[in-house]
């Protein structure tokens, strides 16, 4: 039988849209609670390199290494490279954290995986779509092979089977796991604008990315999902990589209070907009399914809006780690070095943020809420007592 908070009043709710306030850096927090406290025994992960802890680095085991199976990948927290595209944590590191359970392992690769943990399908590069669209387009894709259908089969046909054999089980799993499918259709539009496609073109792929999204929903409803948060995109104009591709002379192209390219912005609010849109549809055909939508675009707009109230000393738009990543990002944005604090920065590598962005993300995204309950009331728990950790 399922946890109490998966009650059907609870499954009646609408779509829940967080309203993301984020907390002070200086906001001190207690220790996670144990994984007894937590209603949700396990989190499923789908998306790319957002989200991804660990799989591409054991799907593509390359010579030389991929840039993120390097130093200075993964030193904050892990003191080494683990296939996370940042310093240190992600998102789903810290939602990890505060429901009490452990980091979620990668499927490729992940130790002691086993029925009735977590575990995690996203990979980085991956896309929403399939090669053989973006090959139609003549668009070259890296580390192809990996879309949101095929992570889906690994969870379908490779570890729901080997695990959970018996429909009873699979029922309890399902229904006791939160499923975190995103942010996915970032590297869609990367592909596309980063190698010079133009933005009327890259527009008409926002209705396919967004239906190979909800189609993944509603095949994970099927199959017995009951709770989902579907991340939307971050505002891609404000990243370092953008702003270095898409430079212009003309001042009225970018934010005065930011700094960010309005334009691109625009676009990844249309996206969103688009996905919310299609969210609430699938919520109302499913009334015992909540779908919780995470703003990922509203929670970072407040620190590129605001970097000195969060902590971040260097600024929203500077790098950490110059010259890392896929891109080589213009040494006038962040200089061709490691930063020595990367705590200060919100941008790690031109593409990807910093742990220290990412847990003021993901503070926001388990503590506050647009709509009653929050998902510490659909889990019964605490705000006072549940955290994400500062270490």
């Amino acid at each position: 039988m399922a946890p109490s908070c998966f009650s059907p009043k609870n499954r009646s709710i609408f779509t829940h849209f967080f309203l993301l306030i984020l907390f002070s850096s200086q906001t001190k927090l207690a220790a996670s609670l144990p994984p007894s406290s937590s209603c949700f025994k396990s989190i499923i992960g789908f998306g790319d390199s957002l989200t991804d802890t660990g799989n591409l680095l054991h799907l593509y085991p390359s010579e030389p290494p991929l840039f993120f199976a390097v130093p200075p990948y993964g030193e904050t927290f892990f003191n080494r490279p683990t296939g996370r595209c940042s310093d240190g944590r992600l998102i789903i590191d810290f939602i990890a954290e505060y429901l009490g359970l452990p980091l979620v392992p990668p499927f490729y690769g992940g130790k002691n995986l086993s029925g009735g943990n977590s575990v995690n399908f996203a990979a980085a590069s991956a896309n929403a779509l399939p090669d053989s669209f973006f090959m139609s387009k003549g668009i070259e894709v890296r580390h192809a092979n990996i879309s949101l259908t095929d992570q889906l089969r690994w969870f379908k046909e490779l570890f729901l089977p080997k695990f959970y054999r018996k429909p009873s089980d699979r029922k309890r799993f399902l229904e006791a796991s939160l499923m975190i499918v995103g942010e996915i259709g970032g590297n869609d539009y990367n592909h596309a604008l980063l190698k010079g496609k133009s933005m009327e073109l890259v527009q008409t792929f926002v209705p396919q990315v967004v239906k190979a999204t909800t189609s993944t929903i509603s095949e994970l409803i099927k199959l017995g999902a009951v709770t989902l948060m579907v991340p939307g995109n971050f505002p891609i104009g404000c990243l370092a990589t953008y702003l270095t591709q898409f430079r212009s002379s003309n001042q009225n192209d970018y934010d005065p209070k930011t700094g960010c390219i309005i334009w691109l912005n625009k676009f990844a609010i249309y996206h969103n907009k688009l996905l919310q849109s299609e969210i609430s549809r699938i919520q109302h055909e499913n009334p015992n399914t909540t779908i919780i939508y995470a703003d990922y675009y509203n929670a970072a707009m407040r620190f590129y809006r605001s970097p000195q109230k969060y902590g971040f000393t260097k600024g929203g738009l500077a790098v950490c780690c110059g010259g890392c990543g896929p891109y080589i990002v213009d040494q006038s944005l962040h200089g061709n070095h490691v930063c020595k604090n990367s705590s200060e920065y919100v941008g790690w590598d031109g593409l990807h943020l910093t742990e220290a962005a990412y847990r003021v993300i993901a503070r926001a995204l388990m503590q506050e809420s647009y709509t009653i309950p929050k998902l510490n009331s659909l889990c019964a728990l605490s705000p006072n007592i549940a955290s994400i950790s500062d270490h």
